[in-house]
């Protein structure tokens, strides 16, 4: 019973509420803590001292999660975004999306074109993978 908790229950439970806790709080490293702090408070009131091998692991898993959690919602915030898909003439139309400020200025001078993006959500890609994005 142990063993099955250990290596199944935990784990699924790591995965579910590092997801949650990272839509709540956008902060990988923030997630990986509350979990760690979780499991430490549980190894020393429930478990032995060794437990904290898998508290340290469980917290891995946390900041793993959360990192693939805030990579997967950046990639569907930005796949609409017009500077990103390479549509930089599209016209907006959809008014829900109050919150994603983008800005696409097409330089065309000498046939080159130039965008420029603020997306101020908080869910940026890192700048050279925006911009060889936006390249293509």
């Amino acid at each position: 019973m142990n063993n099955l908790l250990i290596f199944f229950a935990f784990p699924v439970a790591t995965i579910i509420f590092s997801v949650a806790l990272q839509k709540i709080f956008r902060s990988p490293f923030l997630v990986s803590a509350v979990v760690f702090a979780a499991f430490l408070i549980i190894t020393f009131s429930v478990f032995d001292e060794t437990f904290l091998v898998y508290a340290i692991l469980y917290a891995l898993l946390a900041l793993l999660t959360a990192l693939l959690t805030r990579f997967i919602c950046c990639l569907i915030r930005n796949s609409d975004n017009p500077c990103i898909n390479g549509n930089a003439n599209a016209a907006d139309t959809d008014e829900n999306d109050t919150d994603c400020n983008c800005n696409c200025n097409s330089i065309n001078a000498n046939n080159n074109s130039n965008f420029s993006c603020n997306m101020n959500r908080g869910y940026m890609l890192p700048y050279t993978y925006r911009r060889n994005k936006m390249l293509k």
